[in-house]
């Protein structure tokens, strides 16, 4: 199926102004000033005048699977459905396992992401989970990334929280060289995905590391770094000696403690500190859990993350914190695209995967393409889930 838009406002996510796209075979053929050809094949014209152009989103922190279990059995979340993907701009995830590397196993995970896959949206998987030792589908974390096309390193790995297995410094040193070289025998980005909690060592088990180690700083993949401000403020000096932080979109208000950040305020926070914006990114922890403990780690509320999050926090990125649209949309597409090596992800460009979203001026979601199948077609999801009604 053939698909030209016209006339878009596009955001590559570099302002290229209005442009024509181009989309056959699952690709972006062209993106120019003006595309017209004559052909006896039929296909899609949609007049882009009155939308913007977006690459699609990236969400690299997802419970495909659910997750959660902190407060018994029935508070273990459910399955993440396409339509609630898609719905939102996103067409590509990232599934990885939570607190629970038992009862929820990698082979699950993995197939989950070959199903999404088989739906229509591009998925990639971390082995591992909360604990190590690390919970792989092959026995060895180095072969699940060698000989796994999904696997591109291990995560989300606790680290300053109860709820971790308490690494030492050497098992983590271990891990991310096991992850490096697999990486760089794969060409994948071999990185570890570390779930930061509220424990008073922030990230100082990684800023060790980083320091008497010969690993580069860009294996290391904090997460939930905007979960305090004390957390915030060391992932700051974290990413100015070129690392890369994530921020939590799923953690705003209500759940925000007064006096914190919104996850759009903290991205905010970074960017006027200094912070390179290709250094930062968000992710949903969608349909994780998320419980509040009380000081003495008993569990007093529990909710689960949502990956509208992540559109939402874009759009107060732009609407309110008055970040230009081809910085925000960086931090949800591009950044990770770029830095996981996600190869044909994050960009508007010829020879790319045809992944992109078309909203209007108050950034409304009205249509998502997916691997060039249009899978939202004026806010209506048109492809949904084998089991969804």
């Amino acid at each position: 199926m053939l698909t030209l838009i016209k006339n878009v406002y596009v955001y590559a996510p570099e302002d290229l102004g209005r442009k024509d796209i181009l989309l056959a075979g699952g690709k972006i053929c062209a993106v120019e000033d003006s595309i017209s050809f004559e052909t006896d094949v039929d296909f899609e014209l949609i007049d882009g005048s009155d939308f913007i152009a977006l690459p699609g989103f990236i969400d690299q922190h997802v419970h495909l699977i659910g997750g959660g279990g902190e407060n018994g059995y029935s508070s273990r979340t459910p399955e993440v459905m396409f339509s609630e993907i898609i719905k939102y701009g996103i067409t590509t995830v990232i599934g990885l396992l939570g607190t629970d590397g038992t009862s929820r196993h990698m082979e699950s995970l993995y197939a989950k992401a070959k199903g999404l896959e088989e739906e229509g949206i591009t998925t990639y998987i971390y082995s591992g989970s909360y604990e190590l030792p690390l919970v792989t589908l092959t026995g060895s974390l180095k072969r699940d990334i060698l000989l796994n096309e999904k696997v591109i390193g291990a995560g989300e790995i606790a680290i300053s929280d109860h709820r971790s297995s308490a690494p030492t410094i050497e098992e983590i040193t271990r891990l991310a060289t096991e992850s490096r070289v697999a990486g760089m025998l794969s060409r994948k980005a071999g990185v570890v995905h570390l779930h930061v909690g509220d424990g008073k060592d922030k990230l100082d088990m990684i800023n060790e590391i980083v320091e008497k180690s010969d690993i580069p700083i860009y294996h290391f993949r904090p997460t939930h770094v905007n979960r305090n401000r004390a957390l915030l403020e060391e992932a700051i000096k974290f990413a100015k000696k070129g690392g890369f932080i994530d921020i939590t979109s799923s953690t705003g208000s209500p759940r925000r403690t007064p006096g914190e950040f919104t996850p759009a305020q903290g991205v905010k926070h970074c960017l006027d500190s200094g912070v390179d914006i290709n250094h930062v990114t968000m992710s949903s922890d969608g349909n994780g859990s998320m419980p509040a403990f009380d000081s003495h780690g008993n569990i007093v509320g529990l909710t689960a993350a949502s990956l509208e999050s992540l559109y939402t926090e874009f759009k107060c990125l732009v609407k309110e914190e008055g970040v230009p649209v081809s910085d925000a949309v960086r931090t949800i597409s591009t950044n990770i695209a770029d830095s996981l090596k996600l190869f044909g992800k994050g960009h508007i460009k010829a020879g790319f995967d045809a992944d992109l979203s078309l909203l209007d001026s108050n950034l409304e979601i009205f249509h998502v393409f997916a691997k060039g199948k249009k899978v939202i077609g004026n806010k209506e999801v048109l492809v949904k889930g084998v089991f969804e009604k």
